[in-house]
This record gives structure tokens, C-alpha cells and sequence, in this order.
């Protein structure tokens, strides 16, 4: 198994899943590929436009920078299984599925967890050690609410959050920098969000791409994963100079604060 990051447009991630480890696929000719959320046809078919068929497209959500390439790689491939939420803004999906499901594909098995919050049908895939969240949980963030309430966005990052703290987050976007200016200016002290940080910027420079992240460093370093500790309460309270009395008020005054944030 391999997994790749396609870069698009400014900052989006289209992830490919290999089903064995080779480099050169079209050399090799047999690897095959699950795509997911592929907002743009041309990266996948430079990489795999001369192989075999992929085993499949895997949406998260209806945003065109998520779906916007499949009409494409339907006309390249015209059999492609393609995985969506149920959302009639998903008019290419062939298949739906719901919270709780498990789906079979290639020689993967997924859980489809429904996370609503920055959409209403918003899902996630989680398998093979691998967490395909969309634009839900980022590294060092999480989506903006378009759609769903600060109540269903804290559930569905705490739903998340319950994974395996190996899972491997494989998330829509490259803002981990961005994230980590907010991130330590909520939480300066904490030493893991430092690391974290520092690496970050790192790979940046050498022209890397900062994810996958482990679900553990997120769960150490997110403010929105961490919005109940003392640490992440008491500067959101100093930020608000007010008493906060409950988790999900707090996670809509952080959203809100990050949307506003341009330090």
C-alpha cells in the first residue's frame, strides 16, 4: 500500500491509495489506485491516466474543489465506482452511503462516519489506518461551517477524535501553517504545538507536503480538539474577557475567532 498527496489548485489535496508500494506505476501496469475527493481531473491523469482502472473515487463532500474533476475521469473510465454521501449535489456518485456503513473496495475496508458540520452531509472514510476527513478536521484546524452548527461540528471532531490515535489524517487542504499561527496563539505553551510547528514549516520549505499527521498529534496539539482543556479555555476567556460555561459555546466563539484571525 502506498498513499500519495496530489497537490491542486492553491491548496487542495487529491489523495491517491496505491494497493502495493511500487513508484513507477505506469511501468509496473498493474497497481491500481483509489482516488479521493479529486476536485481536478489533470493531476490523476497524469499519474494514472496510462494504467489500469483505479478502484474507485471516494467524496466526502459536495464542494467542486472536492468533486469538481470526476465528470472527467468518468470519461476516461466510464465503469469507475464513484462513493459519495447522500446529497443530490453529487450528481456523478453511483454509489451512496450512510453513517455506520462499511464499503469494500479494492482491498480496502472503510467505515463511512458521517461528520457533518462544514456541510450537512459531509462523511468521512476510515480504513487501512487512514482517515480520508475532507474538510472537517484539519491539521492544527478544522472547517469553516458553511452549512451545519458549532454543536454538530465539536461532534463530529469529537467522533473523530475517538479513533485510533495511529490513524493517519488525510485531510483536503495544505493549511497546517496557517493553522499553527492560530493555533499557538490559543495555546503558546504547549510544547507538542511547538514541535509540530517547527516541523511543519520545515517540510514547507523543502517543498513537502505536511500531512499525513497522526490523529495523536492532533488530539495534542488542535485547539478545536482540545477545547475543553485548561489551557485552550482560559486564553479563549482572556481572548473574550467573559466566563465560558459550556463546550460547545466555546467552540463557536474559537471558530469564530479563527475565521477573524489574520496574525
Amino acid at each position: 500500500m502506498r498513499l500519495q498527496p496530489l497537490p491542486a489548485f492553491n491548496d487542495n489535496y487529491i489523495w491517491l491509495l496505491f494497493d502495493h508500494t511500487g513508484e513507477d506505476i505506469a511501468a509496473e501496469g498493474a497497481s491500481r489506485a483509489l482516488i479521493v475527493d479529486p476536485g481536478d481531473a489533470a493531476p490523476v491523469l497524469k499519474v494514472l491516466g496510462n494504467g489500469p482502472m483505479p478502484h474507485g473515487i471516494l467524496l466526502t463532500h459536495h464542494h467542486n474543489d472536492h468533486i469538481g474533476g470526476v465528470a472527467e475521469l468518468l470519461q476516461h473510465w466510464p465503469q469507475l465506482p464513484v462513493i459519495a454521501p447522500h446529497d443530490a449535489r453529487i450528481a456523478t456518485a453511483t454509489r451512496r452511503v450512510v453513517h455506520g456503513e462499511r464499503l469494500d473496495i479494492g482491498p480496502w475496508c472503510f467505515d463511512i462516519i458521517q461528520i457533518p458540520g462544514h456541510t450537512s452531509s459531509h462523511i468521512a472514510f476510515h480504513g487501512a489506518g487512514l482517515l480520508f476527513c475532507g474538510d472537517t478536521l484539519f491539521s492544527l484546524g478544522c472547517g469553516r461551517l458553511f452549512e451545519g452548527t458549532p454543536a454538530q461540528m465539536l461532534e463530529s471532531l469529537r467522533r473523530l477524535s475517538t479513533l485510533p490515535p495511529e490513524t493517519l489524517v488525510c485531510c483536503g487542504h495544505e493549511y497546517t501553517i496557517a493553522n499553527a499561527a492560530f493555533a499557538r496563539t490559543v495555546d503558546p505553551a504547549n510544547t507538542a504545538l511547538q514541535e509540530r510547528a517547527a516541523q511543519a514549516k520545515t517540510s514547507r520549505a523543502a517543498g513537502m507536503p505536511t500531512l499525513p499527521v497522526t490523529l495523536a498529534s492532533e488530539i495534542q496539539c488542535n485547539p478545536f480538539l482540545r477545547i475543553a482543556t485548561p489551557s485552550v479555555r482560559a486564553s479563549l476567556e482572556h481572548y473574550l474577557q467573559r466566563t465560558l460555561v459550556d463546550d460547545v459555546g466555546a467552540f463557536a466563539e474559537l471558530r469564530r475567532w479563527k475565521d477573524g484571525f489574520s496574525g
